[in-house]
């Protein structure tokens, strides 16, 4: 595989947000290099900081933490807490350390969290009157592909009272310092224009009959092979063709119990990074569930991955010695145990040889660790864990329809071209469900030209 390099466009707005303390929110429609963008600032910035997202999932992606375990919040409402007895020493040293503050999906962050992380770090930095306490905070995600969740009765009704909507956007902070919003446009994933500008459409809630009548016409037939992916709305539709799937395998399956501890269990909370245990069989048709992390090829900026988070392939061969043969692309890559692990921040003191003196440092300090084959069977996957996905081909089961704001247009933006769109329904104009808060806030913030900054 090559080493992804910036296009012009990610490169000024790194170079902005390197040279910047604004607070900017960095979006774009599906296949615009969000997270290359996000990756590469993490590697590559000078600036001291911290990276956070609301789920454990999004945060093991980003190689960060949760909100809740980096501020030590409670889950729940936090606008009535005094949040100064939940931040220990440790958290206030890392909140006051960090320069720039990275979320990631911050779509999926509501506006009671969003005002009790700028609260926090008022407090921890001595800066309570400056929001954030003057740190900057970058943010990335789509609010028109993932939304917050709601909670329960209590919390729907407290933000009902208290906030214009749950997005993070509608948090009282920005009422008091300004949120710049850069919209990546330039698509990498597909190259079809007719078909681009379909997908915005389907994206804003704008798009008409007639084109979901040209989708529909391009997707009204038969794959030619019964092992291309399939993105159903239900976890309950995957988990079936999965399994039946597996069925038509007559070989015996080989298991792979994931290795961790019960602390390490504990550490990671409701949700694991994969399987305890996978069951494969040769002959399987594969996810990977991680980025390779154990590469020994280079390339002009780094180790070269043999796989990312989301490529598919067939196992081969499951040796008695261990691991799996998975063929990607006509490629044998033998594949072993990945590790996931937990980190925190804390502030550790290094002697600077440029300077002579000792300086603190953020550091990210592994709190708890996870190993498991980085694969699951992928004949059939949700929509949602399909989110950032790139396929050549695949088949869209909308089951009874789109239950949520952003489902139809994630999943029909993870296929490259309409040549590889198999569809086992009409979508309807039912389908198209775009959240109205969203729309006020893409309609009354202006976007920044990511092209005007240099």
């Amino acid at each position: 595989m090559e080493q992804v390099t910036l296009s012009t466009e990610q490169q000024n707005l790194f170079d902005y947000i390197e040279g910047s303390e604004n607070n900017i929110f960095v979006t774009g429609r599906a296949g615009t290099g969000k997270s290359t963008l996000l990756s590469y600032l993490i590697d590559n910035t000078k600036k001291k900081f911290a990276v956070c997202a609301p789920t454990g999932v999004a945060a093991l992606n980003v190689g960060g933490v949760t909100i809740h375990s980096l501020f030590g919040f409670p889950f729940g409402i936090l606008g009535t807490e005094d949040i100064g007895r939940h931040l220990n020493r440790r958290t206030r040293e890392v909140l006051a350390a960090i320069d720039m503050l990275v979320i990631d999906e911050v779509s999926m962050v509501n506006a009671d969290l969003m005002d009790t992380m700028s609260r926090a770090m008022g407090i921890a930095r001595g800066r309570r009157k400056l929001p954030f306490g003057g740190a900057q905070v970058v943010m990335f995600g789509d609010p028109y592909q993932l939304a917050p969740v709601p909670g329960n009765n209590d919390e729907r009704a407290y933000m009902a009272e208290n906030y214009q909507s749950n997005w993070f956007f509608d948090a009282h902070v920005w009422r008091e310092d300004s949120l710049e919003r850069y919209e990546l446009s330039e698509i990498f994933r597909q190259h079809d224009e007719h078909f681009k500008t379909i997908l915005n459409a389907i994206r804003d809630g704008s798009c008409t009959q007639e084109m979901l009548d040209y989708i529909n016409t391009c997707g009204n037939r038969f794959p030619p092979h019964d092992d291309v992916i399939r993105l159903a709305t239900i976890n309950e539709s995957v988990n079936s063709v999965n399994r039946a799937r597996m069925a038509r395998i007559e070989t015996t399956p080989k298991r792979f119990d994931a290795v961790f501890s019960a602390a390490d269990e504990k550490a990671f909370g409701r949700t694991l990074p994969a399987e305890p245990v996978v069951e494969l069989k040769v002959g399987a048709q594969v996810m990977f569930i991680k980025n390779d992390d154990s590469s020994t090829k280079k390339g002009p900026t780094g180790p070269i991955k043999r796989w990312v988070n989301g490529t598919i392939g067939r196992v081969l061969e499951l040796p008695s010695s261990g691991g799996v043969i998975v063929e990607v692309d006509g490629e044998r890559l033998e594949v072993g145990r990945s590790t996931w692990e937990k980190v925190r921040y804390e502030i550790d003191e290094q002697f600077d040889e440029e300077t002579g003196k000792v300086k603190e440092v953020l550091i990210a300090v592994p709190l708890a660790e996870f190993q498991q084959i980085p694969l699951r069977l992928a004949w059939a996957v949700t929509v949602h864990k399909s989110q950032g996905q790139t396929y050549d081909e695949v088949v869209i089961d909308m089951g009874r329809g789109a239950f949520s704001p952003g489902q139809t247009y994630v999943a029909l933006s993870r296929v490259r071209s309409l040549d590889g769109l198999y569809l086992t329904r009409a979508i309807k104009m039912s389908d198209v469900m775009v959240d109205q808060d969203v729309l006020r806030f893409m309609a009354g913030t202006p976007t920044a030209s990511v092209a005007k900054l240099f």
